[in-house]
């Protein structure tokens, strides 16, 4: 646990106690705040209070006392408008801040060659598995990193604060909206497409929520930026033209004249201007597909950033085991692969899964995203058949209609079935069942990984017990 002292013998509100939440209210009741702690969900109450968290109703508390509100980043804080919460804080003159910050202030407090470093990373995909990726090789580098934020642990859970260690954090656009004094010794955007609008006003303030990522770097400091898509490729024009780093443009599309490349899968160092081969990414088996080879270049770049050598990265790469959800093989029966996906939760995610396999019979659906999955058109090709669960099952249908043969399954067990029996009956060559549902969940499960754990649990009810795989 990180500590925070700021507001020692003052007294804060905390509202939402989700994961963040309750990380944050546990370290400023550690740091010596009085702490308010509150959420409008009963039972989440209720998992708070079996944490051992002291619950204070700040919905009648006098606002006057409060010395800040710790917003969890669920929380509406602008768009599409301010929380009820939020606005008795602005009424009452309550500063908002999120964990994030309170962590960027904690490390800010210590002494310049006290503080650690910092690896923050965003983008719309691929931010799990690149903040995963750039942690697991400062580890097999022997670094002491600690891997967190939007991933996995609450970053005020981490380890405590230490000059030698090296924090990597995944950043969502709703924790940056709450960000003003963090300083990233090295930012990664990896990309950027329509998602989360209706919580940032539109795609200008989408991107503004991003780009705070860059904000408090200084001369010494690294901005990588993908360089794939229109907006990140003019972000990145501009940080170079305009930003107090060194900026390193990463692609797996473009070979670039400074920067890293990953073209047909060989992996580039060109930042010296002379393009060095570091590997080939097809040893990588857990980083499959094209989106994937640049979350590999981006980590690449962040990690030579902290001095790590191109070989001990490249052997990092290689030994990466994944994540669950992102690409994850779960299984095989009679030939037919299963692969989890279901952490893509927009057509752009799972436009990566959908070149990454070729004889794909396509699981997909849920609660549609307002792009629905018209933009995947042209990838239709490698669909063998699509199998339609959830709120979006005849929206999708309409799309796939004369283009895709398709199925309307309802829920997931059924169009696990009716996958693995119309691809044993196909007879061709390597056949993958894929889970990339370009949907949000929340129709039948409670968030993404619950559904990739019941895809899980399906395909490994098929298996025989002794090829089982685990997760």
């Amino acid at each position: 646990m990180i500590p925070i002292t700021e507001y020692a013998g003052r007294d804060v509100a905390v509202f939402g106690l989700g994961r963040t939440g309750l990380s944050a209210a546990k370290a400023l009741k550690a740091g010596g705040a009085r702490v308010h702690a509150w959420d409008d969900n009963e039972d989440i109450r209720n998992k708070a209070e079996a944490a051992g968290m002291t619950l204070s109703d700040i919905n009648k508390r006098d606002w006057q006392t409060f010395a800040a509100l710790v917003l969890s980043p669920g929380i509406p804080y602008k768009f599409p408008q301010p929380h009820r919460i939020v606005r008795m804080a602005e009424m009452t003159g309550v500063p908002v801040v999120g964990d994030m910050e309170l962590f960027a202030r904690a490390v800010q407090s210590l002494p310049e060659r006290g503080r650690p470093k910092i690896i923050g990373i965003t983008g719309t995909n691929g931010k799990s598995t690149t903040t995963a990726l750039i942690g697991h090789i400062l580890k097999q580098a022997g670094r002491d990193a600690r891997i967190g934020g939007n991933i996995g642990t609450g970053v005020l859970d981490l380890a405590a604060l230490h000059a030698n260690a090296v924090y990597v954090l995944e950043l969502s656009s709703y924790q940056l909206d709450l960000v003003k004094s963090l300083h990233c010794d090295v930012a990664v955007l990896l990309n950027m497409s329509p998602d989360h609008l209706d919580r940032h006003g539109g795609m200008e303030g989408y991107q503004a929520a991003k780009m705070r990522i860059f904000q408090n770097q200084q001369k010494g400091d690294v901005a990588i930026v993908g360089f794939d898509d229109v907006i990140t490729q003019s972000i990145a024009i501009g940080l170079a033209g305009h930003g107090p780093g060194r900026v390193v443009h990463a692609s797996s599309t473009y070979t670039l004249g400074r920067g890293v490349s990953a073209i047909d899968g060989r992996l580039y160092d060109n930042q010296s201007g002379k393009a060095e081969l570091i590997g080939n990414l097809a040893d990588c088996p857990s980083l499959p597909g094209k989106h994937n080879h640049q979350n590999a270049a981006a980590a690449y770049a962040a990690c030579r950033a902290l001095g790590i050598e191109q070989q001990v990265i490249m052997a990092g790469l290689k030994s990466f085991p994944g994540l669950p959800h992102r690409l994850e093989a779960v299984g095989e029966v009679d030939g037919v692969r299963f692969v989890n996906d279901s952490k893509a939760t927009n057509a752009q995610a799972a436009e990566q899964a959908l070149r990454a396999f070729k004889n794909v019979y396509w699981i997909a659906g849920g609660v549609p995203k307002a792009e629905g999955i018209e933009p995947l058109e042209s990838l239709f090709p490698n669909v063998a058949k699509a199998y339609l669960i959830g709120d979006a099952e005849n929206a999708f249908a309409a799309t796939l209609k004369g283009k895709v043969a398709l199925q309307k399954c309802g829920t997931l067990e059924k169009a696990v079935e009716a996958a693995l029996r119309d691809a044993r009956a196909a007879g061709e060559d390597d056949p993958v069942v894929l889970l990339s549902p370009a949907c949000a969940s929340f129709d039948q499960f409670h968030d993404f990984e619950h559904r990739g754990d019941v895809f899980r649990s399906i395909v490994q009810a098929m298996m025989p017990n002794e090829i089982r795989v685990t997760a």
